[in-house]
């Protein structure tokens, strides 16, 4: 059964004042869906739970000054920030292409109720866009694309942002790189 996959960062000197620089940092080295460039930006308050106090579509995700201009008044501690993406990955739907998958990118101010207590957060979608199919042997070309295009994101943003510590997780809680070498064997 898929799982989703995330990547949680945490980040040395993450400050309500810094956390739109750093999430500017993210949505600038996010490899945006050229096929569906749209993107959605939520805001919300205290906890996930809360209702948004801020819903707006954009048509391209890629222009993140218009995403951050409409951040900026929200700026607070316990805020968090999203926005819902995507990138294209390859699937398969009948015959395998390259399509945009949905991903979500968060940022949670220092007061914000998270899961985990981290600064930023990348939804991957599901983790069997980056799992060998045995019962398609034919597509470990493409997963095998599909994560490179992950761990090419990593870097960058190992190299971009102060990242103290990371963690790529599953929501069922297993270490997803144990799946990965099991399924590769």
């Amino acid at each position: 059964m898929p799982d989703q996959l995330y990547l949680s960062c945490w980040l040395r000197g993450f400050s309500a004042n810094n956390m739109l620089r750093h999430f500017e940092r993210l949505l600038r080295l996010f490899p945006h869906s050229r096929l569906a460039p749209g993107a959605t930006l939520r805001l919300r308050a205290v906890d996930l739970a809360e209702p948004e106090l801020l819903e707006r579509r954009f048509p391209d995700a890629a222009r993140v000054e218009e995403i951050l201009a409409a951040a900026q008044e929200f700026r607070h501690p316990d805020i968090a920030a999203e926005v819902e993406t995507a990138w294209d990955l390859w699937q398969l739907r009948d015959e395998w292409r390259l399509t945009p998958a949905p991903a979500r990118l968060s940022c949670f101010g220092p007061r914000f109720e998270s899961e985990a207590g981290e600064h930023l957060r990348v939804d991957f979608g599901l983790d069997s866009h980056f799992l060998p199919q045995p019962e398609y042997p034919e597509g470990l070309k493409m997963v095998r694309s599909n994560i490179t295009s992950l761990l090419r994101l990593v870097r960058s943003l190992d190299e971009g942002l102060a990242i103290e510590r990371r963690q790529l997780w599953s929501e069922s809680g297993e270490n997803f790189a144990e799946r990965l070498q099991s399924a590769l064997r």
